[in-house]
């Protein structure tokens, strides 16, 4: 359950603190007192979508956190599969919302993703506004609650897994089901690619080698005057060079060997730097251009073979590389149209073995439906019998269709609201009050099943009032009975009925507008249930009846 919340820099909320029950509770308050930011702020904690602009006006960060304790043992064996261990089966959840729409979420401490942070919400909280009722217009929605209902995750799961299959197949099979000229178009295109490249018998590096040819040959005169430079001061002068000089230095050392210490070893060295220099010489000597052909004969040739590589990388990539992998990529494709007959007749036959397995489990997943469509009609018929629809028939239909991503079948709820008529879509009958009783009852029967810890319904109320308003009180106390229940009501008759009622009220401090948030004691509760029920001014008729109400509940 949700046992604790802080909000902090919300819209008009400063700073808030809530501490909530078990059982059923509701939030009142005046119109534009707070009550959908407190909503927004726990939809911001669950990962759900909401505006940057919901950061307090002036404030750089907003933070949402909750404390949620006495959870269920599934639930803390889901979070533990997950790496989060609920120590004393609870835990903190914790979000915090720059201006410029950056966020972090942190689940005891620990960060965590977004798409994490959903998964794990959905165990704890399940939220119900006006927006789910308009879900109610629309048939996916339906197989959705269908199949929370029934329980299909393990069945949905393993038929998407051959349905995912099966459309790889189709979608290869289709590809090579080309009609017999578009074949040959693409076979000549391919052998033309191919041959194209083929002419040219690239080298992977060839063109980085040839540019630097192509440089050195630009250079070649230069390169040859300054190697036959160093190659004759070092060693090729024809009066005098390094190593003469050397050499006769090395003459002048040896002659005072053994008259002063340490020259043999000074003529050692001489000798190294001589040897090491003639290998310069002839290194340096390598450099020139001894090739008797013309260099510039050379440099056209090298200039034609690069211009037919970039003509080769326009056409088919930005480097050999590219250019080679994409001759290997339409060989491998000229390939699967010269093999398309024989690789289509096992696409086939992997295809129809694949179907065959995904109609198998689309078959246990309809069976499934069906079984939980039977028992969810009458227990939705018995709740709306109770929310004062005694006439109102409510069925689900469950049509064959094409395989699709949920299975194949064609889900929709169908009502009929007086005796006699024929059932007809929820789009075509329900009224605004008649979609919130019908969500109510669905999620009364479905919260049964899934479990969720915490269940919020945003002014379920709507479009109900006098005795319906009372009993939709009395069936969400009965919720309660499952699950922790928060409602956020306008409604007299619902707020008499909860365990722990909260006054959402708007002041002013410091030149703003802020809200707070007061659980009420009785006293206080009669005077809120007195202020819901009547006009301008609280009497004390409408006092009495508040105590009555109370009484009563």
């Amino acid at each position: 359950m949700l046992r604790s919340l802080h909000i902090e820099n919300i819209a008009v909320i400063r700073r808030l603190d809530l501490d909530f029950q078990n059982g059923f509770s509701v939030l009142t308050g005046e119109t534009g007192a707070g009550k959908s930011i407190i909503i927004d702020s726990i939809n911001l904690l669950l990962g759900n979508r909401v505006s940057r602009d919901i950061v307090r006006s002036g404030e750089t960060v907003a933070k949402v956190s909750a404390v949620f304790e006495e959870l269920s043992p599934a639930i803390c064996e889901a979070l533990d599969e997950m790496g989060f261990p609920c120590e004393d089966s609870a835990l903190i959840l914790q979000k915090t919302l720059h201006a410029d729409g950056k966020s972090q979420v942190r689940l005891n401490g620990q960060s965590i993703t977004q798409s994490l942070q959903r998964e794990i919400s959905r165990m704890l909280v399940s939220i119900h506004g006006q927006s789910d009722n308009q879900k109610l217009l629309q048939k996916g929605a339906h197989r959705e609650l269908l199949d929370a209902y029934a329980h299909t995750e393990v069945l949905l799961s393993d038929y998407r897994a051959q349905y995912t299959a099966l459309c790889e197949v189709t979608k290869r099979i289709s590809a090579l089901s080309r009609d017999e000229a578009e074949k040959l178009r693409m076979r000549e295109m391919l052998q033309f690619q191919i041959a194209d490249i083929d002419a040219l018998k690239l080298c992977d590096g060839e063109e980085e080698r040839l540019t630097k040819e192509r440089d050195r040959l630009l250079n070649l005169e230069q390169i040859n005057r300054r190697t036959d430079l160093c190659y004759r001061a070092i060693k090729g002068g024809e009066k005098v060079s390094a190593l003469s000089l050397l050499s006769r230095a090395d003459d002048a050392m040896r002659g005072l060997c053994g008259i002063v210490d340490g020259c043999e070893t000074l003529s050692e060295r001489l000798q190294a730097t001589m040897s090491e220099l003639e290998d310069i010489a002839e290194h340096v000597l390598s450099f020139a251009d001894d090739d008797r052909e013309d260099p510039t004969a050379r440099i056209d040739r090298i200039e034609e073979r690069l211009e037919g590589i970039s003509k080769l990388k326009r056409k088919y990539g930005g480097s050999i590389a590219e250019i080679l992998a994409f001759r290997a990529r339409a060989a491998e494709e000229l390939e699967t149209i010269d093999g398309a007959d024989e690789l289509l007749e096992k696409l086939s036959l992997e295809s129809a073995a694949l179907r065959k397995k995904a109609e198998a489990s689309a078959n246990a997943l309809t069976a499934a439906r069906r079984d939980a469509a039977k028992s969810l009609q009458a227990e939705v018929t018995a709740s709306l019998s109770f929310l004062d629809m005694p006439r109102v028939s409510f069925a689900v239909s469950i049509l064959p269709t094409e395989l699709c991503e949920s299975g194949a079948d064609e889900i929709e709820f169908l009502i009929a609201t007086n005796v006699g008529e024929p059932l007809h879509p929820m789009i075509r009958i329900a009224s605004g009050g008649e979609l919130s009783r019908i969500m109510l009852a669905l999620r009364s029967v479905i919260n049964d099943r899934d479990g969720a810890a915490t269940v919020i319904f945003d002014e379920v109320d709507t479009g109900v009032s006098g005795k319906t308003a009372r009993k939709v009180g009395m069936k969400l106390h009965d919720t309660s009975k499952q699950a922790q229940v928060l409602c956020v009501t306008h409604s007299a008759q619902i707020a008499s009925l909860a365990d722990t009622h909260y006054l959402i009220r708007k002041s002013e401090r410091e030149g703003r507008a802020e809200t707070n948030v007061s659980a009420l004691d009785r006293d206080g509760r009669i005077e809120e249930i007195a202020r819901i029920l009547g006009g301008i001014e609280i009497t004390d008729v409408q006092r009495d009846a508040a105590r009555e109400m109370l009484g009563l509940a």
